[in-house]
């Protein structure tokens, strides 16, 4: 019975060796195990020379410089020697003859005819070096060594090959062998084939994926016939090798495939979009593809786009690593210049320096201006600003340009028609399940962590309001209103930002990747001012010197000058302060002499690149909307997010900790303070859900795996782990057994308490990681086995506390005092066994779905008291008009005044309990549903088309001619970006009539309303 299960490596080898023969037509070079061997095998080399038609002095010159390029030592590094020997096979040996005659280029390797080179393997190729050493298979092209296989039995892993190629080239081997090869392969039947370059460390190597034919073998023979296909072997070498900065790079097969279908596209002169997933490697596309076009394309140039500072740097960077030299425009009038001249073949720019092109067409551009050579613009990140009126104006400035769109992000469903429009269709797609699956990119975790708040005395702010706005109009009271909502929020926001600072500095005690310094995080906040609070507190807390905050802010003095009214600092003057502090304090120098544009720069790059090399010296980055964008942090683990986020934001952002970085990075983690996915059991497995609601289910599929599965596992395992370490306690289990066990018997025995120290340290880290367990499901267990769990956690818990003080292991907090002040503080502000953040779902929300039982869920402490329930429910109610009345500010007056008559009936008592009750239910109920007594026309159909019929518009007819004009002139992320809502006001303007006196009502309402985002 043929088999090749368990296949000797010598059986392997030789089935390969007849595979290169017969199937892909190489020539056997032979058994080469007793024969000097070298990476450059002149004999072959010259004889394929000559017969391409070569001068013998001009091949003998060339052999000459080639094993001169190849030599390694004496200061010449490997990747110095194959860089050298690489540009010399890819462009050819410029040799001279002698002194009056022209440079001829001998062309080591046709590239362009394949069939014209000789192409060998040779099999146990013994190589001489400080220890001798044996490839099991060598690819030679025209005798110059250009790939080693290595291949293993299937019983030993494929990662036994990986490691034999990277250690063969150490320097106490055959390293100076190595300075020709291009590819380097290992594989077994089992596993299949891996791939990588020199200097490739194990973790990079990569797998070939490519749909095959039915008689294309089994994953090994398959993956050698692809790849090392005499077209495929130096296509693979010619078109997809970069040295990038100190690091050779080869392509995985999404990007080789991707360059493809972007090659045909151009050849047909059709534009579209490549979609490759966040960290998958789109700037080497775009390099490998700008190349190919240069060389395949007469008079060709390429533009490429950016929308962000940091992508537009970034892209410098990378064409900079690879010897490509990219101009990078200063201004949209250079940008012009540039095009208008041949000098720069390779140009970037920011979209904004686009910003007026329509209007100002005719001062910017020349008369009859025309773009000099074949133009192809790549957009990067094209399913932003570009897609809208940003690429109009290009189209318009390069009309016979083709355009190529690259995105790492899905394109939303509204916007994807947009998108197909103006750049053509997908030309590419690289999803992120797919680099999950190829180990491109990490997987990451989510976990939903809930610092709800309650208002408290929120009577005490109705009369503080009621006496700010006596004698104010309505107007000047309904803008006062809108900050009150705010101001609403931030009075109780101090504690809850305390709250998730101690919350992130216990991941930093906790988490191995963050307690050992190689991996750092990044905290998203909503705004610069909440930026700067949570610094202030951060380095209170101890993390001075290893935070910062990075946005675009500038500490200006002018921008202050008028902020000071003599009651107390504004936001303004707050975040002025803190950032000045913080620049003063990095620099070591006064404010004034520290907060200059260009030490605002150089803060900015310095504290980046030490987040990036330095993890352990920059722990944690506050940001808002910087760096969630094309900056690339591998020691980058935790991203925590304070700040509402939606589709393409929210994608890109959470991207950010999902690179490789070592063996100990095995997820990126998101932590998530705003409910992002709400507490909906589909939220983490269908992605389409929520703030990803736009997105095409398979678009996204993957992004997120639910924890708790895996949590709820855990939580048994650590209850199994703390039950066998009490199963030798004596029945009955009473406490003085468990203290006979643990800490002494008799007791007070120091020698019995020392000798038992073991037990009760594993007692105590059990306990500990039971109670983390338990933490993370609690709120997911369903009622039955919940209460079990729970009871038995409490058990340890109380077990634990017991075993401390007998064994007297409690510690002296004082010496700790100052780190902890600001944890006791915040915990002791908010109980969290009472606090509402406990629920799954707003207490508003549960009586909308439950009614009266709802009440059921409050603490049996609140339920115990019905003032106390009343109450909550009132402050529920009451946060909940607060925080949306921005939506719908007619409806939620209309509401509040309700909630008001209900309380003053309940205070004058004529309203007993019961009916009291009753209402607040039922109010709380239309708020949750946003139910009115108002009968709607037949058109609105969403909350935003009931906000505007709410508006109290004169002309009926506006409601309907505001909405349409919204939908039609709205672009993606609009909020928030001036240009984009200009363009969303000029479009109001046009419905409105002349003179219109609410506008800025109106447009904050638009603004505030999600259906319009």
């Amino acid at each position: 019975m043929s088999s090749r299960v368990g296949q000797v490596e010598r059986e392997t080898q030789k089935r390969v060796v007849a595979l290169f023969r017969e199937r892909l037509g190489y020539t056997y070079a032979g058994f080469w195990a007793d024969r000097a061997n070298a990476g450059i095998e002149e004999e072959y080399l010259r004889a394929n020379l000559l017969a391409r038609g070569h001068h013998e002095a001009a091949v003998t010159r060339a052999v000459h410089i080639l094993r001169t390029a190849a030599a390694v030592g004496g200061g010449v590094s490997l990747y110095e020697a194959n860089r050298r020997i690489y540009e010399l096979l890819r462009y050819g040996v410029k040799v001279k003859l002698s002194a009056g005659d022209r440079f001829e280029t001998v062309r080591l390797i046709d590239w362009e005819q394949p069939g014209n080179n000789d192409f060998r393997i040779a099999e146990e190729v013994t190589v001489a070096g400080r220890h001798t050493k044996r490839p099991d298979l060598v690819l030679y092209v025209n005798g110059i060594a250009l790939g080693v296989i290595e291949l293993k039995r299937s019983r030993v892993s494929v990662s036994e090959g990986i490691r034999q190629n990277i250690g063969n080239q150490r320097e106490d081997f055959i390293r100076p062998f190595f300075s020709t090869v291009q590819l380097l392969f290992a594989g077994n039947d089992v596993e299949g084939l891996r791939y990588g370059v020199i200097e490739t460390p194990e973790k990079y190597w990569l797998e070939w994926k490519e749909p095959a034919g039915a008689d294309a073998g089994d994953r090994l023979d398959r993956a050698l016939v692809q790849m090392c296909a005499k077209e495929r072997l130096l296509e693979l070498v010619h078109d997809f090798i970069v040295f990038d900065s100190g690091v050779k790079k080869t392509a995985r097969h999404n990007q080789y495939f991707g360059v493809k279908a972007a090659q045909r596209s151009v050849v047909e002169r059709r534009g579209g979009i490549i979609w490759h997933t966040q960290g998958s490697g789109k700037s080497l596309l775009m390099v490998w593809l700008a190349k190919w076009i240069r060389e395949h394309v007469a008079g060709s140039r390429v533009l490429i786009i950016t929308d962000r500072t940091e992508l537009d740097e970034q892209i410098e960077k990378v064409f900079g690593g690879v010897s490509e030299r990219i101009y990078r425009t200063t201004s949209g009038a250079d940008l012009v210049r540039q095009l208008g001249s041949a000098v720069e073949p390779l140009i970037c720019s920011l979209v904004h320096k686009f910003d007026g092109f329509l209007g100002e067409v005719r001062t910017e551009v020349p008369s009859g201006f025309r773009a000099k050579g074949d133009v192809f613009v790549f957009v990067d990140e094209a399913h932003r600003t570009q897609s809208g009126v940003m690429h109009d104006a290009m189209k318009e400035l390069l009309p016979d340009a083709v355009f190529l769109g690259f995105t790492g992000t899905p394109l939303l469903r509204a916007d994807k028609r947009r998108s197909i429009d103006r750049f053509g269709p997908f030309i590419h797609e690289y999803r992120f399940d797919e680099a999950v699956a190829d180990k491109v990119v990490l997987d990451l975790r989510y976990e939903a962590r809930d610092v709800d708040q309650q208002l408290k005395g929120a009577h005490r702010i109705d009369e503080w309001f009621a006496s700010k706005t006596e004698g104010l109009t309505e107007f000047s009271r309904a803008r006062l209103k809108k900050r009150w909502g705010t101001m609403q929020k931030v009075v109780s926001t101090r504690s809850r930002g305390q709250m998730i600072v101690q919350d992130v500095l216990m991941d930093f005690d906790r988490e191995p990747r963050l307690v050992s310094g190689r991996g750092n995080a990044i905290l998203v906040s909503d705004s610069i001012y909440q930026a700067c609070r949570y610094y202030e507190m951060f380095t209170a807390a101890g993390f001075k010197d290893k935070v910062a905050i990075v946005t675009s802010y500038v500490p200006s003095a002018s921008a202050i000058s008028k902020e000071d009214a003599g009651e107390g600092k504004t936001e303004k003057l707050r975040q002025y302060e803190v950032y000045r502090q913080m620049l003063a304090d990095y620099f070591q120098e006064p404010a004034d002499q520290a907060s200059t544009d260009r030490k605002v720069a150089r803060f900015e790059r310095e504290v980046k690149e030490r987040f990036v090399r330095e993890p352990g010296r920059m722990r944690l980055l506050i940001v808002v909307d910087k760096l969630l964008t094309g900056f690339d942090a591998p020691s980058a683990t935790y991203l925590y997010i304070d700040k509402k986020m939606q589709d393409h934001g929210l994608f890109q952002a959470i991207c950010r900790v999902n690179r490789l970085d070592g063996d100990d990075k095995v997820y990126g983690y998101i932590v998530d303070y705003r409910d992002l996915f709400k507490s909906l059991e589909s939220a983490v497995t269908d992605y389409t859900s929520g703030p990803l609601d736009g997105y095409a289910k398979d678009d996204v599929d993957g992004l997120l795996k639910d924890r708790h599965e895996q949590d709820r596992a855990d939580l048994e395992a650590a209850l199994e782990r703390i039950r066998a370490l009490c199963e030798p306690v004596a029945a009955p289990r009473e406490a003085g057994d468990f203290q006979r066990w643990f800490v002494s018997d008799p007791p007070g025995d120091a020698e019995q308490i020392a000798a038992n120290q073991q037990k009760r340290v594993a007692l105590y880290r059990a306990v500990s990681a039971l109670v983390r367990a338990y933490g993370t499901v609690a709120n997911d267990l369903e009622a039955g086995y919940g209460d079990a769990v729970r009871a038995e956690v409490r058990f340890y818990v109380d077990l634990r506390d017991e075993v401390e003080n007998g064994a007297g292991d409690r510690i002296d907090m004082k010496r700790f005092e100052p780190g902890m002040r600001a944890l006791l503080d915040t915990y002791i502000q908010a109980d969290p066994v009472e606090n509402l953040a406990a629920f799954d779902k707003g207490l508003v929300e549960l009586i909308v779905e439950r009614g009266e039982d709802a009440l059921d869920a409050l603490p049996a402490r609140i339920r115990a008291n019905p003032d106390v329930t009343a109450e909550t429910i009132v402050n529920n109610v009451r946060r909940t008009i607060v925080d949306e009345f921005a939506t719908n500010p007619a409806y939620y007056t209309t509401m509040s005044a309700l909630l008001d008559a209900l309380i003053v009936r309940r205070r004058q008592e004529s309203l007993d309990y019961r009916n009291y009750l009753d209402g607040l239910l039922t109010l709380a109920s239309r708020v949750g549903r946003t139910e009115s007594d108002r009968v709607y026309p037949a058109w609105v159909t969403n909350g935003a088309q009931r906000a505007l019929v709410d508006f109290g518009f004169a002309d009926e007819t506006l409601p309907v001619q505001v909405d349409t004009a919204v939908q039609i002139a709205k672009y993606h992320d609009w909020v928030g970006d001036r240009l984009k809502e200009k363009v969303i006001a000029r479009a109001l303007r046009k419905v409105l009539p002349p003179g219109f006196e609410r506008f800025d009502e109106l447009f904050d309402l638009i603004r505030a309303r999600d259906e319009y985002r």
